[in-house]
């Protein structure tokens, strides 16, 4: 791991969390400014807005969203209540030892919207790396999806993993997936059409594989084309400790050397 928090540059992976973002079920952002919420604060306290200095009190947001708005962590406890055959980790269970290790992004940039991304796919990415993949590794797969993030396509965008190649990355040591759009699985629309006409294991097949294997997602992250070499760099990606909750909120950050940039 990156040992030199002063040589390092700091690449903010996480997108913000926006008012009516495109998600299924977006989050509501309601802001108070310094006059606004004054009024609310004197009166719960007794007091009278001109007793506070300036006539203000401090700003405030309150936020209603689902734990999965955002660049966000998904627990064990998402994909199913049993995982590993023991009830399955939620957020506030998860080891911060998880969240914090070597990233290696993985290139798949070359697949389209609603591709599968394969073992196959997935060793050709690793072997570009210049290394395998150690036990600890935090893998981040590159679609580059989220160039269109503020857009209704955003949704449709990603191709997604089935099981067997979640499965061949924890049999690799890596503990933690993440991906530059908005989940490790195939769009909705795809995974429906395909069950509609019988397919079976079409629904969140990558979801389904933490049922048997102990894993995190991370999900939403951005600028992994910002980072300067597929590996080299650490990744923090710990989750806000929300009470047995299926998910939590993260700002992901990559620790980058500044030897990576060159000169």
């Amino acid at each position: 791991m990156v040992n030199s928090r002063s040589a390092c540059r700091l690449v903010d992976l996480s997108v913000p969390m926006g008012n009516f973002g495109f998600e299924p079920r977006s989050p509501k952002i309601t802001r108070y400014g310094h006059r606004e919420y004054v009024r609310a604060l004197s009166q719960n306290l007794g007091l009278k807005p001109e007793d506070f200095p300036d006539s203000m009190s401090n700003a405030m947001d309150f936020v209603e969203a689902s734990t999965h708005s955002g660049t966000h962590v998904d627990a064990p406890l998402h994909y199913g209540p049993m995982s590993e055959g023991r009830p399955s980790k939620s957020i506030d269970e998860v080891p911060l030892e998880w969240c914090y290790g070597p990233g290696v992004v993985l290139d798949l940039t070359h697949k389209q919207a609603g591709d599968w991304i394969r073992v196959p796919d997935l060793e050709l990415a690793v072997e570009g790396t210049g290394r395998a993949l150690e036990p600890g590794d935090i893998a981040l797969i590159h679609t580059g999806c989220d160039a269109v993030l503020d857009s209704v396509e955003y949704l449709n965008a990603h191709p997604g993993l089935d099981a067997e190649s979640v499965f061949w990355l924890l049999d690799r040591g890596v503990r933690v997936i993440g991906i530059d759009a908005y989940g490790l699985d195939r769009p909705f629309k795809n995974m429906a059409e395909e069950t509609r006409a019988g397919i079976k294991g079409s629904l969140f097949p990558a979801h389904v594989a933490g049922r048997s294997r102990e894993y995190l997602q991370i999900e939403k992250l951005c600028n992994l084309s910002a980072l300067p070499q597929p590996t080299g760099f650490d990744v923090a990606c710990f989750p806000i400790k929300i009470e047995g909750a299926t998910g939590g909120w993260t700002r992901a950050v990559a620790f980058v050397p500044e030897e990576l940039y060159g000169s």
